[in-house]
């Protein structure tokens, strides 16, 4: 892991090449490809309430052939925590500011869950940089009155109880309770979330705009991916962002939640190998 300082905080991120060697979650699976040849830049966000490290599957998958870059969110991980409100446009110009720090123009970004919905803010404040965008079980609709009232009572509640009460309600949505390991390693994550952090982003979130229309316009080639029994995002809401999207591809994990990338993640491999195959092209 290293750290930046940008944007006024401390970002910690690990930032892996093809070629270097860094340590696995052998317990969380994945496949480890051998092909050497450097291609470009792949931005990997984590969703609520996570960190860096669910994305270790992918970065062992594509550090082989892509530069891959997965940072903690503000207020999340080794990421200094900023009580209050983080609104999405100040989680979106930290990571540009990452990449200013790094020395990366542009790159193809992806996320789950809250990370899908900062991706496709990053494409609403800075398009030129993105050259594909990667929306894993998320939604590009604003929030409804009535969730706005849920996640800032969500968010008063963490910060009067701590994680664990909110960890253990929503773990078997999270990760199907099928998947039992992962759906221990997930519960593990979401205990060790700075409960500041989270709730500064819940708030930030129930303010999220609509990014259906931004979607629309959007040029550049897009994977959807949805767990086939994700109860947050269900494979509906999955099917209406493919469809809206002007050049996107759709593909379903069988078996999984909202986390398909812990629960089956060489089938997810496999869908974003092909869609970063087509923008090496």
């Amino acid at each position: 892991m290293a750290t930046a300082q940008v944007n006024g905080i401390t970002i910690g991120y690990d930032d892996n090449h093809p070629g270097d060697n860094h340590p696995g979650d052998d317990h969380l699976g994945g496949d480890h490809p051998g092909d050497d040849r450097t291609r470009g830049t792949l931005v990997l966000l984590h969703g609520h309430p996570f960190d860096r490290s669910m994305w270790t599957p992918q970065r062992a998958a594509f550090t082989a052939t892509h530069r891959v870059i997965t940072p903690d969110l503000r207020g999340y991980g080794a990421s200094t925590v900023v009580p209050g409100t983080t609104g999405f446009a100040t989680f979106a110009e930290d990571i540009a500011a990452l990449m200013d720090h790094l020395g990366v123009r542009a790159f193809a970004l992806g996320g789950v869950s809250m990370g899908g919905q900062l991706v496709m803010e990053c494409y609403r404040l800075f398009p030129e940089r993105i050259t594909g965008l990667l929306l894993a079980d998320t939604s590009p609709a604003a929030e409804t009155a009535d969730g706005k009232v849920f996640r800032n009572a969500l968010a008063d509640r963490l910060l009067a109880e701590g994680m664990k009460g909110y960890a253990d309600e929503v773990r078997d949505k999270m990760v199907a309770p099928y998947n039992a390991k992962v759906s221990a390693y997930v519960h593990r994550l979401m205990l060790s979330a700075p409960p500041e952090g989270a709730a500064a982003a819940l708030r930030g979130r129930a303010e999220r705009p609509d990014y259906r229309d931004l979607l629309a316009r959007a040029d550049v080639p897009s994977l959807v991916v949805v767990g086939r029994d994700d109860a947050f995002t269900p494979v509906s809401d999955a099917e209406a962002m493919h469809a809206v999207l002007p050049d996107s591809t759709l593909h379903i994990v069988e078996s999984a939640a909202h986390l398909p990338n812990l629960e089956r993640p060489d089938d997810f491999n496999s869908a974003v190998r092909t869609w970063l195959a087509r923008l090496d092209r």
